[in-house]
């Protein structure tokens, strides 16, 4: 039988959320200029990015901050904004995709940085654009068993090594349309990050209750789409309707256990594309004006999207709202994840 693995939450919540912006901007119509050679010997038009994709612009970090130090600007600000020791940080978890080296754990470093304690827990989970709402599933669980607490999420994406290389392998003369549509995503990237600190409501009334959420996995597709530093590869509409239907899937099976068809007053989706957010808010039926969009200024900022766009409209969400953060990861994977605002 097909179903969701279903969480339920007591007494655990955000406390803190922050979001750090890359300073450079990179615009689709420079990028559609670095390639205007290549279109023109394909028979392919400018302006894909910005008309297919609905991507404006994207942001690349300084040559001197790495993924590392990203995560740990945003871990800063998260830790300041919620007023807390940061001794008291029992667990630290960096759900980035980007890493200069496939060890030591990008956690370590931002520990380091932020000067946490020696018994602060700390690691990566890993499940490409999945991995934020998967650590905040755990952080949850931690506090309500009463484990840590305070639990700080970190995440730092950077996509112009990924774009420069990208760039300058389709810039070869023998480069052809299918190139051009193969690594389109890479093109899509941006640059960004976010942290979130987590604690339990008994010490801090004023947290916004994650409720719980559902899992849905389909593993089957785990060929769809494959990233390294240097490019990511994807059969685009393969991705899109295995992506559509998994989380319809999860949508449909939620029902038993969660009532997100009416009362919900955010929807805080993986930022893809225009395509993609179209398609996902006509599949689910749900109100394209409560969902706000980032990825035409950011483009797709991996795992650090979602609490990114998230950031962009805490100010605007009233108590007692209802937001459902909705992820898709490479994989495939999909997690829905209620907070009580």
């Amino acid at each position: 039988m097909n179903k969701n693995s279903v969480f339920r939450h007591q007494h655990s919540g955000i406390l803190s959320l922050a979001a750090v912006e890359a300073p450079r901007v990179v615009t689709s119509d420079w990028i559609d200029e670095q390639l205007a050679e290549t279109y023109q010997r394909n028979g392919l038009r400018p302006g894909l990015l910005a008309g297919l994709a609905g991507i404006e612009e994207r942001r690349w970090w300084d040559d001197d901050v790495s993924f590392t130090d990203a995560a740990a600007m945003a871990g800063r600000a998260a830790i300041e904004q919620a007023g807390i020791d940061p001794s008291k940080i029992g667990i630290l978890i960096s759900t980035s995709v980007c890493k200069e080296n496939l060890e030591p754990s990008v956690a370590c470093a931002v520990h380091h940085q932020l000067g946490l304690s020696t018994s602060c827990l700390n690691f990566d989970i890993a499940n490409a654009c999945l991995g934020f709402i998967n650590a905040m599933h755990l952080a949850a669980t931690m506090l309500d068993a009463g484990t840590v607490e305070y639990a700080l999420i970190v995440d730092g994406e950077g996509s112009r090594y990924t774009q420069q290389t990208t760039l300058e392998r389709l810039r070869d003369p023998n480069s052809t349309a299918g190139d051009v549509f193969a690594e389109f995503a890479s093109l899509t990237l941006g640059s960004g990050a976010a942290a979130m600190v987590m604690a339990r409501k008994n010490r801090h009334g004023d947290v916004h209750r994650l409720i719980g959420g559902v899992a849905r996995a389909g593993t089957e597709h785990n060929s769809l789409c494959i990233g390294n530093l240097d490019r990511m590869t994807t059969d685009t509409h393969g991705l899109l309707v295995a992506g559509l239907d998994l989380a319809a899937d999860a949508w449909d099976a939620s029902k038993t256990d969660f009532d997100w068809t009416d009362g919900l007053d955010w929807y805080i989706f993986h930022q893809v594309s225009k395509v993609h957010t179209t398609m996902l808010c006509d599949r689910l039926a749900i109100d394209s004006s409560k969902v706000p969009l980032t990825f035409p200024k950011y483009g797709n900022v991996g795992p650090a999207a979602v609490p990114i766009t998230l950031a962009s409209v805490q100010d605007q969400i009233q108590p007692g709202q209802r937001v459902l953060c909705m992820g898709i990861g490479s994989g495939l994977n999909t997690s829905f994840s209620e907070i009580l605002w």
